[in-house]
């Protein structure tokens, strides 16, 4: 497949997104309703050729990314961890996999107001909703993955009395690459959400994406309420575009390795 074979489709499915926007708010909404779907050029203009409104997004951007981040970088290691102690014993797994799915079946905006008052309503809180809303994904995947190991290969490791550090280092987590960065790219997605959600519940200390969203709705300005919400849409495409580049260069190396042993 060509690159312009690749691009052309999502481009033309954006250029008509573009113009049934246009045909929404120029010819659907009544002119003193426009402020409820301003034109994209409007959107383009008042959030981000105005130097100060810019500045105000970019803020709220860096904080957002920082959040989010930081979310997600915890939300790989505890989750990783949590998978590889799964795989070494079944009744670990048994004991702990129910509660990751508890975890996961708990509304999180039920938590956000608890983990507030344990937290606070600074950047800690933010970055525990960002962890609890990304971790299940790493867990399950992670764990698929190094359950995936063909039996072939287990018995080969058996036949050559590798031991469980090696068998795991050169066997498990090769295999386990794939479905982890597949993993790791849903909950990059998942942790610009949970930044948002954060924001939007705490309104403390500088204000991320979340808090600039709310504040231009209650305002009613919402070309840049809709500017605020065209940068999250981008960092969460940026971080899963990120993740699956990561992915395929470390796959692409560790995996094939891996299945040469």
């Amino acid at each position: 497949m060509t690159a312009s074979t690749r691009i052309l489709p999502p481009v033309g499915v954006f250029a008509l997104f573009i113009g049934f926007w246009y045909v929404i708010t120029y010819a659907v909404l009544d002119p003193t309703r426009r402020f409820l779907l301003p034109a994209p050029h409007e959107v383009v203009k008042v959030g981000f050729l105005d130097e100060r409104n810019l500045t105000d997004l970019l803020g709220g951007l860096r904080l957002t990314t920082e959040v989010a981040l930081l979310g997600l970088g915890i939300a790989m290691a505890l989750g990783v961890a949590v998978a590889l102690l799964m795989s070494q014993a079944r009744w670990l797994e048994l004991s702990l996999y129910p509660w990751a799915v508890v975890l996961q079946t708990i509304p999180i905006l039920a938590l956000v107001p608890l983990i507030g008052f344990w937290m606070g309503f600074g950047m800690d809180g933010r970055v525990v909703v960002c962890v609890l809303i990304a971790l299940f994904p790493i867990i399950a995947n992670t764990l698929f993955g190094l359950q995936a190991a063909e039996a072939g290969l287990h018995d080969l490791f058996t036949l050559h009395g590798a031991n469980r550090l090696t068998r795991l280092r050169k066997l498990l987590i090769p295999a386990s690459l794939p479905a982890m960065f597949a993993g790791f790219r849903i909950s990059a997605g998942l942790s610009v959400i949970g930044a948002i959600v954060g924001d939007f519940f705490f309104k403390q200390g500088d204000p991320g994406l979340g808090i600039l969203i709310d504040l231009y709705r209650s305002r009613l300005q919402s070309e840049r309420m809709f500017a605020a919400i065209i940068l999250s849409s981008l960092l969460g495409i940026a971080v899963f575009l990120f993740f699956g580049w990561l992915g395929r260069r470390v796959v692409g190396r560790w995996y094939h390795a891996g299945r040469g042993h």
